[in-house]
């Protein structure tokens, strides 16, 4: 609506698809427009949601195939068991993904967009749809005729308040398993209140994106419309309106329109008829079908936008106009702006050959270090408290913390020895093994004991060697404190020694 106030500029044009000249909010209920493209989004659209749906129930050896133990620091992805000591393996997973995107956007600018991203599979497949039904609109799309029943729209919401409910509790399985989720579902929820308020949260935060904030998710506040501009050349594919073809575009009175569509029409009114649209101007003949449809609002002959979301819903709209006109599809399509100017189309260009290189090796890295990781990790810390005790024996104990981690699938049986040097013992609280199942962790404190006499300058470098007789072994170094030198007389039974040393400050674990 205009400005009263004659001493502000009227905008030539909408500054943002969602708002009007007056800066209010623009509402978009884009219309519906079936073709081919959106049958294809539609089965992937499906999948995806399949896939986000069951991943948690599909269980691989036991586990979830995907787990996101945040709190345990736990992650299992498709068998493979993830912890925070394999930051190397996590930062190059992160890497190629991040190149393999950049590949991706090269080769087919923003097709995750408008196919794979859960804000647009969700909003343009479960809720417009449901949205459609309750107004009036289904299968139709558009601003109903007059304002659905107060029913109606209850009955709406409380269906998107449902939906909402069930993809934040799928969303908490990735996080805690479904078996955990099922039974706290069953509980009382002031038992587990951090979880029962991460889900409220969650649900409060999908309603308002669904309901309110809705295709300004992408326009306004995802980042990816703005990096494409660094990640796509003129060479890579994005939905355009040739120019060439369709202007100078107008409107095409409705005996002509006919006249081209109806193929029974003698030849010579459907030549006449083809003359005067030739005479005219271009194909296009500014029916504002695609821009009807397009679910952030912009208006595709304008060129390559950033709140283009590549969802080919204008070229599902457009085609059909070409049908009934006469004219070949392709108006608008999916193609490059090299090939829109006229230029010849080069697939092969430095980026496309350079991201695949530095995937290929980054990707060949991960995939060696995840196949030689070791099915255990062990780890040998110092106990807090004293660095050495003088015992009755005559013997120096220094107390340790031993950590062995279960990275397999089965049950193993480890045991700890000590490889050198010969004279140094261990003794451990469970024995000289101890078994851990699957993915099961073991941390106790264990004593070495040395004799005084194996220590120079206060100090005895050890190896522990940690097997599970099986194939796995690994080696374990760390050094002992002890006395500088072997005291003149007894100790006292269960006293430390008094000898001074350089070593009373405890080393940080």
């Amino acid at each position: 609506m205009p400005s009263n106030n004659p001493s502000m500029l009227e905008p030539e044009e909408h500054v943002l698809s969602t708002l009007e000249r007056d800066g209010s909010r623009r509402w978009l209920r884009p219309r519906l427009s079936k073709g081919k493209f959106l049958t294809y989004r539609r089965w992937v659209a499906y999948a995806l949601i399949a896939l986000f749906t069951l991943l948690p129930y599909i269980k691989i050896n036991g586990r979830p195939a995907v787990l996101l133990d945040v709190i345990h620091r736990d992650f299992y992805i498709f068998g493979g068991s993830f912890r925070p000591t394999d930051s190397l393996l996590l930062a190059l997973l992160m890497l190629t993904t991040v190149l393999t995107i950049f590949l991706v956007t090269a080769l087919l600018g923003r097709v995750w967009c408008g196919w794979a991203c859960p804000q647009t599979v969700y909003m343009e497949f479960i809720f417009r749809p449901i949205e459609r039904l309750f107004d009036g609109r289904k299968g139709v799309g558009g601003k109903p005729a007059r304002p659905p029943a107060a029913w109606r729209t209850a009955a709406k919401y409380i269906v998107f308040l449902l939906i909402c409910a069930h993809l934040s509790h799928i969303f908490m399985a990735y996080f805690v398993g479904v078996d955990q989720l099922f039974a706290w579902s069953r509980g009382n929820p002031l038992d587990h209140p951090f979880a029962f308020l991460i889900i409220i949260a969650v649900i409060g935060l999908m309603m308002f994106d669904f309901c309110f904030f809705r295709e300004q998710m992408c326009i306004l506040a995802c980042p990816y419309g703005r990096l494409q501009s660094v990640m796509i050349d003129k060479r890579s594919m994005i939905i355009s309106y040739d120019p060439t073809r369709g202007e100078p575009r107008g409107k095409l009175g409705r005996k002509k329109r006919d006249a081209l569509a109806d193929k029974d029409k003698p030849d010579e009114e459907r030549t006449v008829a083809l003359n005067i649209m030739e005479q005219y101007g271009g194909d296009c003949i500014d029916c504002h079908a695609c821009v009807t449809t397009c679910p952030t609002g912009i208006d595709i002959r304008d060129g390559l936008q950033l709140e283009c979301i590549g969802c080919a819903q204008c070229i599902d709209a457009c085609n059909p106009i070409m049908d009934k006109i006469g004219r070949p599809h392709g108006l608008i399509r999916y193609t490059s702006q090299e090939a829109i100017e006229g230029k010849h189309k080069r697939l092969l260009r430095p980026r496309v050959l350079i991201y695949p290189a530095i995937i290929l090796a980054v990707s060949s890295l991960f995939l060696f270090l995840l196949i030689t990781k070791p099915p255990a990790d062990v780890t040998v810390t110092r106990q807090t408290g004293r660095p050495f005790m003088m015992l009755a024996s005559g013997e120096v104990q220094n107390s340790m913390r031993l950590k062995i981690v279960n990275r397999d699938n089965r049950e193993h049986r480890y045991t700890v020895s000590v490889k050198e040097p010969a004279g140094v013992s261990v003794r451990m609280v469970e024995g000289e093994a101890v078994t851990l199942s699957a993915g099961q962790s073991y941390t106790e404190p264990i004593q070495v004991l040395a004799d005084p006499a194996m220590f120079a300058d206060g100090r005895l470098s050890v190896t522990l060697t940690v097997t599970d007789g099986a194939g796995f072994s690994t080696d374990e170094s760390f050094e002992l404190k002890g006395p500088w030198q072997q005291p003149d007389t007894e100790p006292t039974p269960g006293t430390a020694d008094e000898t001074p040393n350089r070593s009373e400050e405890t080393p940080s674990e």
